[in-house]
C-alpha cells in the first residue's frame, strides 16, 4: 500500500533513474524526465533500445548505471515492469515508483517479497514539488475525494 511517507522518502532522493524514457517527447516517460530534471533531480535515463535521446545518455538497464541511485521511476508497459523491478533489486535499488499504468500485481508482489519500498497507483508529477497547476488541481480534487495516500 502506498503511503505519504513512502512518497516523501522517494521524492527526497536527489538522484533517480527513469526507466521508460522515450524518443517521443509526448510520451509520459519523456515528459516526467523533463519535469523532474527541471525540479533539480539528477537523473539517469533507461531505455534498452537506444543509447541517446535528445543528447541525453541512455542506459540499457539499471545494472549499467554509472553510479547508485536513490530510486527508479518506472514508466513502461505492465508486462515489462516485473523485469525492471528485478533489475532494480539486482542493482541494489530499494525504492521503486511504478507510474500509474505501469504497475503489475507480479511486480508489486516481487517488490514486497524483496523489501523494496514501492509506490504504485499514483502520478509522480502530482507530488514532486513544485507541482504544475494542473497537477496541483488534480491533487486537490483527490484530497477532497479522500483518494490521497495517508
Amino acid at each position: 500500500m502506498t503511503t505519504r511517507a513512502s512518497i516523501d522518502d522517494f521524492l527526497a532522493q536527489e538522484t533517480l533513474a527513469v526507466a521508460g524514457v522515450s524518443r517521443d517527447p509526448d510520451k509520459f516517460g519523456s515528459m516526467a524526465y523533463g519535469e523532474l530534471e527541471s525540479k533539480g533531480y539528477r537523473l539517469f535515463a533507461v531505455n534498452p533500445n537506444t543509447d541517446r535521446i535528445n543528447g541525453t545518455r541512455c542506459y540499457p538497464n539499471l545494472q549499467d548505471l554509472p553510479e547508485p541511485v536513490g530510486g527508479v521511476l518506472i514508466v513502461v508497459p505492465p508486462d515489462q515492469t516485473e523485469q525492471v523491478v528485478r533489475d532494480a533489486v539486482a542493482a541494489g535499488i530499494r525504492r521503486v515508483w511504478m507510474q500509474r499504468g505501469a504497475e503489475s500485481e507480479a511486480a508489486i508482489r516481487f517488490c514486497e517479497d524483496h523489501g523494496v519500498s514501492t509506490i504504485h497507483g499514483e502520478c509522480i508529477l502530482m507530488f514532486a514539488e513544485p507541482a504544475a497547476l494542473g497537477h496541483k488541481l488534480h491533487r486537490w480534487v483527490w484530497g477532497l475525494l479522500g483518494k490521497l495516500p495517508e
